[in-house]
C-alpha cells in the first residue's frame, strides 16, 4: 500500500466489494441465517427450540426467544468449565473474547472460532481505506495510534480469555501489516505495564513527529489519557530525547530493546522544540502543535465516548475526528462511509455478511423511555428497518449467539444501496434508579450535555463525568460527580455557587415526567453535584484498570455500583452544590 496507484486500485476493489454487498443486502441476511441453522440448529441448546427437527428461518423467528447475556451465560459457563462446545455451536472454539467489563459490569465472555477470529482480522481494513481516500497524502507517513493489551485468563477448560485487540496485536497479520505503519514498536504495544507501554509509546511518537499523520486509539477516552499522561511526563520525554538515554524506571525488556534501536543519539534541537511547546500554559492544539502532519484523529467517539468529542477537538486544534466503524465483542456490525462527517453526526452503513440481525422497534416518541416499550413489537429483519425510526439491535452469529440483545439503541439515517444506515443513539442502560424512578444512559448525557453550555462561556470545559445513586439518606438523591478545569490550562476553575446550583436545576429540569413526579412529592431529594479536582478520573480509570479492565477499551462508567470507585472521587472533590429547584 505504499504507492499511490496500488492504494486507489485496492479501494475500488473494495468499493466494488462494498456495492455488491450492500446491493444484496437481503439475500446475504437470508445466507447468513441459513449457514448458522444449518450449523448449529442440532446442539444442545437450539435443538429443544426444533423438535420436528425443522430449522428454517420461520421456525428460527417463532421458536426461539430474544435473550441477553444473562440466558445465555450457563450454556459458556459450562464451555467455559470443561464440557463441550456443542451444547452451543458445532466448530471448536479456540478461545473466549472478553467485553470491556466497565460499561455493563463484569466482563463478558464471547466464544470465538478460528474462522470467525480470521474474519474479524479483516475489519479495520475496509474502514482504513474508506479513511485514506478522504485525505490524500495519509497513506505515506505513519500513525501513532497508542495500542495496548490486557493480561490473558486461562479458563478452566484451557481455553483463553482476552480482549479481542490482545489476541490480534499478537498475530501475524497485525505484525506484518498494520503495525508496520505504527510508530510504536510491537515490543511496547505488548508490554502488559500500561504505563510503560504509554511512555514508550509517547517517546516513540514524538521523536517520529516529522512522520506522522494521523493518529488514534480504539476508543476515545484513551487519547485524553494519553495527553494527561504527556502533560505529568513531558519532562523526563525531553530528557530522554535530549541525552539519548532511556528513564532507568522502564524495566521491560521488550521496550528496551526496542526503544534502543529508536533513541539511538542525543536529540538537544528535537528536546527543546517539544519543550517550548509544552511549557505553552494553553495546551489548545497540542497534538497539532507537536505532531503538525497529523490529517485526522481515529477513534470510536459516538456512544458513551461522545463525551470526549470537546476535549478532543480542544486538543486537536482542528484536526478532523474521525469514528471508523461499529463494533463490539460480539460482532461488527458496520462501517462509517462518511469520514468527514462531524463526530455527532456520524451514521454507519450496516455490512449484511458479518452477522443475522433483527431489530426491535423503539418507541422514543412524547419522550417516553425506550425500555417501557421496546418489546411491543415483533423485530424486523435488515431491510425492512424504517427511515426516521428507532431499533434496538438483536444479533445471530455462527459463533453461539442466537436473537441476542445487545443493548444498543439505534436511529434508521439512510439507505446505501439495499443496507440501512443508523446513528448510534444510546446503550439501553437504566444507570440511575430511586423507587419507580429509571433513568437511562441517554437521559443522563442528553442533560448534562444542556447543563454544560452554561459553563462555556466562562471558558470551563467538562472533561468528563459519573453519577450514582445515594440511597444512604432518605429520602435518596442522585449524585452527579464532574470533572472540570479551564479551557486554556488544566487549573480547577472557581466555582460559583450560583452558577453550579444552575447546572444542577438545568439537570433535572432536563429528566422525566416520573422524575419530577418524585420530587414533587418527596420520594427524591433535589440532585447534588460534586466537582473532583483534574486527574480524579484517571485514578479511577487506574483502580478498574487494577481490576482487569483494559485501558485501550476502556469505557467509563455513566454510573457507578462499586462504593470503592465512589471513594475514590470523592477523594478528589472540590466543592459540592444542591439543586435548589422546586418541582412543580
Amino acid at each position: 500500500m505504499d504507492g499511490g496507484t496500488d492504494t486507489k486500485e485496492i479501494y475500488e476493489n473494495v468499493m466494488n466489494i462494498l456495492e455488491d454487498l450492500t446491493s444484496n443486502a437481503h439475500k446475504l441476511q437470508e445466507q447468513v441465517l441459513e449457514e448458522i441453522l444449518k450449523s448449529n440448529a442440532g446442539t444442545e441448546y437450539l435443538s429443544r427450540f426444533f423438535p420436528n427437527g425443522q430449522a428454517d428461518k420461520q421456525s428460527f423467528k417463532t421458536n426461539v426467544p430474544i435473550i441477553t447475556y444473562e440466558d445465555i451465560k450457563p450454556y459458556i459457563d459450562r464451555i467455559a468449565n470443561g464440557d463441550t462446545p456443542s451444547i452451543l455451536l458445532a466448530y471448536r472454539i479456540t478461545q473466549f473474547i472478553q467485553s470491556s467489563g466497565t460499561s455493563g459490569g463484569q466482563p463478558k465472555l464471547i466464544p470465538m472460532t478460528a474462522e470467525s477470529f480470521e474474519k474479524r482480522m479483516y475489519e479495520p481494513l475496509l474502514p482504513d481505506l474508506v479513511i485514506k481516500r478522504c485525505f490524500n497524502g495519509s497513506d505515506e507517513g505513519k500513525s501513532l495510534y497508542l495500542y495496548f493489551i490486557k493480561p490473558e485468563m486461562e479458563t478452566p477448560s484451557g481455553l483463553v480469555a482476552s480482549l479481542y485487540t490482545t489476541f490480534y496485536f499478537k498475530t501475524k497479520s497485525f505484525k506484518t501489516g498494520l503495525a508496520k505503519f505504527c510508530t510504536s514498536p510491537i515490543e511496547t504495544i505488548l508490554c502488559s505495564d500500561n504505563k510503560q507501554s504509554m511512555f514508550c509509546q509517547l517517546l516513540t511518537g514524538l521523536l517520529q513527529r516529522d512522520e506522522v499523520v494521523r493518529m488514534g486509539s480504539s476508543f476515545a477516552s484513551v487519547l485524553p489519557r494519553s495527553i494527561k499522561f504527556l502533560d505529568d511526563y513531558w519532562k523526563e520525554l525531553c530528557s530522554n530525547i535530549r541525552t539519548g538515554y532511556l528513564s532507568d524506571w522502564i524495566t521491560d525488556a521488550g521496550c528496551r530493546n526496542a526503544m534502543s534501536l529508536i533513541l539511538t543519539r542525543p536529540n538537544p534541537e528535537m528536546a527543546d522544540l517539544i519543550q517550548q511547546i509544552c511549557e505553552d500554559k494553553s495546551w489548545e492544539g497540542i497534538i497539532k502543535k507537536l505532531w503538525p502532519k497529523i490529517k485526522y484523529i481515529t477513534s470510536i467517539c459516538t456512544g458513551s465516548m461522545s463525551q470526549y468529542i470537546p476535549l478532543l477537538e480542544f486538543y486537536g486544534g482542528g484536526i478532523p475526528l474521525v469514528s471508523p466503524n461499529y463494533s463490539s465483542s460480539e460482532a461488527c456490525f458496520g462501517i462509517n462511509l462518511k469520514p468527514l462527517s462531524k463526530p455527532f453526526d456520524v451514521s454507519y452503513t450496516f455490512l449484511p455478511n458479518t452477522a443475522y440481525f433483527e431489530f426491535l422497534p423503539v418507541n422514543k416518541d412524547g419522550g417516553g423511555k425506550a425500555q417501557d416499550t421496546r418489546t411491543i413489537d415483533k423485530p424486523v429483519d435488515l431491510v425492512n428497518v424504517k427511515l426516521g425510526q428507532y431499533y434496538e439491535v438483536v444479533v445471530t452469529t455462527l459463533t453461539g449467539l442466537y436473537r441476542y440483545r445487545i443493548g444498543d439503541v439505534l436511529k434508521v439515517t439512510g439507505f446505501y444501496n439495499k443496507s440501512p444506515q443508523f446513528q448510534f443513539v444510546e446503550r439501553q442502560n437504566v444507570v440511575l434508579s430511586i423507587d419507580l424512578d429509571k433513568t437511562t444512559e441517554e437521559d443522563l448525557s442528553k442533560a448534562i450535555m444542556k447543563a454544560k453550555i452554561v459553563l462555556e462561556p466562562l471558558g470551563i470545559m467538562l472533561t468528563t463525568y459519573s453519577s450514582y445513586a445515594d440511597t444512604s439518606l432518605m429520602p435518596g438523591r442522585y449524585v452527579l460527580f464532574w470533572e472540570l478545569k479551564m479551557k486554556g490550562r488544566n487549573d480547577l476553575p472557581k466555582l460559583d455557587a450560583e452558577i453550579m446550583e444552575q447546572c444542577c436545576c438545568i439537570v433535572e429540569e432536563s429528566f422525566d415526567f416520573t422524575y419530577k413526579s418524585l420530587r414533587k412529592g418527596g420520594i427524591i431529594s433535589g440532585l447534588e453535584l460534586r466537582v473532583v479536582k483534574h486527574g480524579t478520573f484517571d485514578q479511577l480509570m487506574d483502580y478498574y484498570v487494577s481490576k482487569g479492565a483494559s485501558i485501550t477499551q476502556y469505557k467509563p462508567p455513566s454510573c457507578l455500583k462499586s462504593k470503592e470507585a465512589v471513594k475514590i472521587l470523592n477523594s478528589g472533590m472540590a466543592g459540592k452544590f444542591f439543586s435548589s429547584k422546586t418541582m412543580f
